[in-house]
């Protein structure tokens, strides 16, 4: 398994394109009698994430079906995930770490990727028109995709590095995760699981997550206080002070 792809439920938080969290800036109001297609949701600092910020993480959340279980992601939970990867993205350029990945190892990610969501049996995601079919489908593109997952390896490696060391996870944890918890959400869904093999490290990520957990808020809930964190749109109702996370919210 590769170290650097540990913590997949976050940095999904997996994990990451673009962030789309953009400087603020004083923008003029609309005017009078216009509807209004975007607005800021939350700001961070000097950056701000948008509504359509939100409705992008959501697409993105059909990649990380092992994590963002089917079913269970919200605005609210696409919102906290936006929130910590701008916090941590900003932290690892204060250390001067890597916030992209080199093109192969993330062509090679995707090209795993591809056969793992459930959902891609229907699509035949192997082929260059299936996987393009299925993005489709979601509101991705190919591009998009490569720029999140250049990012979304860059950010699980530097956590690796920082929270990993010492922690280890049996393959009776992964086999129990897998039959108690994804097939049971996939079935709800009306997916077929993929075999225990095919996503037995994407599952012992999600397992290494939840080991680091502690650490990890710790650190995170220190980075939100120095980021001034706010939520504007009181539509939104993100608790900073949750566990963060996609699979186990």
């Amino acid at each position: 398994m590769n170290r650097g792809m540990v913590i997949s439920t976050i940095y999904a938080v997996l994990a990451a394109a673009p962030l789309s969290a953009r400087s603020q800036t004083q923008a003029p109001g609309p005017p009078p009698g216009a509807v209004q297609l975007d607005h800021v949701v939350a700001a961070i600092g000097n950056n701000v994430i948008l509504e359509s910020d939100v409705r992008e993480e959501m697409h993105f959340s059909e990649l990380e079906p092992l994590s963002v279980l089917p079913g269970q992601d919200t605005p609210n939970r696409a919102l906290r995930r936006l929130i910590d990867r701008t916090l941590i993205l900003e932290q690892m350029k204060v250390q001067r770490q890597p916030v992209t990945t080199p093109q192969a190892e993330v062509e090679k990610a995707i090209h795993q990727l591809r056969r793992e969501i459930p959902a891609c049996a229907r699509y035949d995601c192997e082929s260059t028109q299936g996987w393009e079919s299925f993005l489709q489908a979601h509101d991705l593109t190919p591009e998009l995709v490569q720029e999140r997952w250049s990012q979304r390896i860059a950010i699980l490696r530097f956590i690796d590095i920082r929270f990993r060391a010492g922690i280890r996870i049996s393959k009776q944890q992964i086999a129990d995760y897998y039959q108690k918890t994804l097939v049971p959400a996939l079935t709800k869904a009306h997916e077929a699981a993929p075999p225990l093999a095919n996503v037995s490290p994407r599952i012992e990520e999600i397992l290494l997550q939840q080991q680091v957990s502690s650490l990890f808020q710790d650190w995170l809930a220190s980075l939100r206080d120095q980021g001034n964190v706010r939520i504007v749109d009181p539509a939104y109702t993100a608790d900073l002070s949750a566990q963060s996370g996609d699979g186990n919210e």
